[in-house]
C-alpha cells in the first residue's frame, strides 16, 4: 500500500506526516505540481517482457503518453535472482545510482507494474518520502529534487515515461541529505 512520511529537511528523526491515505498524499503532493494516482493492476506472468507489459497497460499508457506528450515509452524491471551469485552487487550498483540527489530537465513518470521503489522529493525544507507500489503511478516534474530508493532487495517492474531518448540525464546537487534519510527498508520496517 502506498505511503508517505515527511520529514524536516535537518532532522529525519521527527514525522511530521505518516499516511497510507491516497487522497491525502494526493493533496500534500499537489501543491508542487507532483501526482499520484492508482491504475487497476492486471496479472501478468512472472517475468512478462515489455511487449507484455505494454500490451496489458496500453489504453493508460496511451493516455499518459499523450497528456504529456511522453512519445518514449519502455518497461524497466529489477528482481531478485538468487541463482547468480554476482545479482548482490549489481544490485547493490543500480541502487547506488539513483540514491544521490539529483533534478532532471524533463518530467519523471514512472508506473509500477509490481514490486516496491520510494521517491524522496526534496521540497522546500521538508523530504517527502513516497513508497509507490503495483498500482502507482507517480508524475514528478521537471527540475523537481528527488532521488529513488529501490530498497537492499530490489524487486519492482515499471513503466517510464520519456519526452526525449535521453530523458533521465540527472543533473546532481552533490548535497548528502539522501544519506541522512530512512531508507526505503527502514520505512518499511515494522515498527518497534
Amino acid at each position: 500500500m502506498t505511503l508517505l512520511q515527511v520529514m524536516p529537511e535537518d532532522d529525519s528523526s521527527t514525522v511530521l506526516l505518516r499516511t497510507r491515505d491516497l487522497t491525502e498524499i494526493a493533496a500534500q503532493l499537489a501543491p508542487f505540481n507532483i501526482t499520484l494516482e492508482q491504475w487497476a493492476t492486471v496479472p501478468l506472468p512472472d517475468g512478462a517482457g515489455q511487449d507484455e507489459v505494454l500490451a496489458a497497460y496500453k489504453d493508460e499508457v496511451a493516455r499518459v503518453s499523450a497528456e504529456g506528450p511522453y512519445p518514449l515509452v519502455d518497461v524497466v524491471r529489477l528482481v531478485p535472482d538468487d541463482s547468480d551469485p554476482t545479482w548482490p552487487a549489481k544490485a547493490e550498483g543500480a541502487r547506488q545510482k539513483f540514491l544521490a540527489e539529483h533534478t532532471h530537465d524533463e518530467d519523471e513518470v514512472r508506473f509500477f507494474v509490481e514490486g516496491t521503489g520510494c521517491f524522496y522529493l526534496h521540497l522546500g525544507d521538508k523530504v517527502y518520502a513516497v513508497v509507490c507500489e503495483a498500482g502507482d503511478l507517480m508524475s514528478v516534474p521537471a527540475g523537481t529534487t528527488h532521488w529513488f530508493d529501490m530498497g537492499s532487495r530490489p524487486h519492482f517492474c515499471a513503466i517510464r515515461f520519456f519526452q526525449e531518448e535521453d530523458g533521465w540525464i540527472a543533473g546532481f546537487t552533490g548535497a548528502e541529505i539522501s544519506s541522512t534519510m530512512p531508507t526505503l527498508d527502514e520505512l518499511l520496517a515494522p515498527a518497534s
